[in-house]
């Protein structure tokens, strides 16, 4: 199905970069003279650049409200809503912390929390409920892990232009914590309680049950972020980390986690069932699911000869095992190169080299974990649910249509 693609010496050894006009009109031959030069500005320094650092006045990737032309975030009212990320500028796997989606139940406020402040407490079916103030559980041992979160209404539409409308609602970011684990260990858990339900701050409370065998694996209460404190955004003091699960469950300013003996129908269920009780579809775990970023919807190829196709993979059930990509629409699949070694529940980079001959093509790609759990097609999982409109997480493969003039466009009909 798939063939070992080239290594990168051997593709521009064999001269297939050559062919396509790498260095024939795309990059500039040097003939031995000094690079084209202009007289510099310089950067006046300030006392926050100093503090805190900011990015290039050149550099102007943005997070939008999603979905495309919905309410604003924020609000007139301050009021937050969706905002997705903006995958066609990033590189590597990790989302930084300004950019990273953010997801929302229903719109909410952002509670301002003094950390000195804020308690997490564990009680229900427990031996021992306890409380832990943020020193508490920073003097615990604590995991740094990369994990992914992803939003079960991240899915492509025919009239989504670009791949930040597309697949926007998902962002990678190193996180820091401890293990609920050891916080439900302390406790001491009781016989016959098989399920956790774990609470925020925020209005609605964003309360999530989830299984007690998840809780016990690998869910961390996280208050560090890329190397920080967690942004007031992703849930500032705490937020619950529940990897590979829709990002509904992983619940912002975490302040309970209750013990119980059954599932709990919590706000974030019945809100889903309220708003549209036919295409509901709350799941947990998020499929294995892939989506090129370079060369995407909205971007414009200068010509035809070589690129790096890149994009990014991802899995709920583990790390990703390989991804193929297709050049051809999906007739031919070919192995693309993984950068590094995947993490379990995390983004992973991959790339392609590809030498584009001009005509029109649709590139595709292809996601397979760790567990054998293949990417479907669109019409597999359209079949599977008997509908055109996919009710809840959707992670079918999406075509990028490249036309002859060189501009990308979703392919979805």
């Amino acid at each position: 199905m798939g063939s070992k693609r080239p290594d990168r010496r051997g593709f521009l050894r064999g001269g297939a970069a050559l062919a396509g006009g790498l260095t024939l009109g795309a990059v500039e031959p040097a003939r031995g003279q000094t690079p084209r030069s202009e007289a510099l500005d310089f950067i006046k320094g300030s006392e926050e650049m100093i503090a805190y650092g900011e990015r290039s006045r050149f550099v102007t990737s943005v997070r939008i409200a999603h979905p495309p032309g919905s309410r604003p975030s924020p609000d007139e009212f301050g009021l937050v809503f969706h905002v997705a990320a903006p995958l066609q500028d990033s590189v590597g796997m990790i989302t930084p912390s300004s950019l990273h989606f953010v997801g929302t139940t229903r719109g909410s406020f952002m509670p301002d929390i003094d950390p000195q402040e804020h308690r997490l407490m564990i009680h229900g079916m427990v031996d021992r409920p306890l409380t832990f103030t943020m020193e508490d559980l920073k003097r615990l041992p604590s995991v740094t892990r990369p994990h992914f979160i992803e939003c079960a209404g991240n899915r492509s539409r025919s009239q989504f232009k670009t791949v930040q409308e597309t697949h926007g609602m998902t962002s990678c970011a190193e996180w820091t914590g401890v293990l609920l684990s050891v916080l439900l260990k302390e406790a001491g858990v009781k016989d016959g309680a098989p399920w956790i339900v774990c609470e925020g701050t925020e209005e609605v409370k964003g309360s999530s049950s989830i299984p007690m065998a998840k809780a016990m694996d690998d869910c961390l209460v996280a208050y560090g972020m890329n190397g920080e404190a967690v942004r007031p955004q992703q849930g500032f003091p705490l937020r619950l980390l529940v990897p590979g699960f829709e990002g509904i469950f992983h619940s912002k300013y975490l302040r309970r986690v209750k013990v119980v003996d059954r599932y709990y129908m919590t706000y974030n269920d019945y809100g889903h069932l309220r708003q549209d009780p036919d295409a509901a579809a709350l799941g947990y775990q998020i499929g294995p699911k892939s989506v090129i970023t370079f060369p995407s919807g909205g971007q414009q190829l200068p010509g035809r000869g070589f690129y790096e196709v890149s994009g990014l993979a991802w899995s709920g059930g583990g790390a990703v095992g390989k991804v193929e990509v297709s050049t051809d629409g999906g007739r031919h699949w070919t192995d693309a190169e993984i950068e590094g070694t995947p993490y379990r529940m995390a983004h992973t980079r991959f790339r392609y080299h590809w030498n584009w001959d001009g005509n029109e093509t649709e590139l595709l790609s292809r996601c397979t974990d760790e567990l054998g759990q293949v990417q479907p097609s669109r019409a597999q999982v359209t079949k599977f649910f008997n509908v055109n409109r996919v009710p809840g997480q959707d992670n079918s493969i999406q075509p990028w249509r490249v036309a002859s003039d060189g501009s990308v466009h979703n392919a979805i009909s």
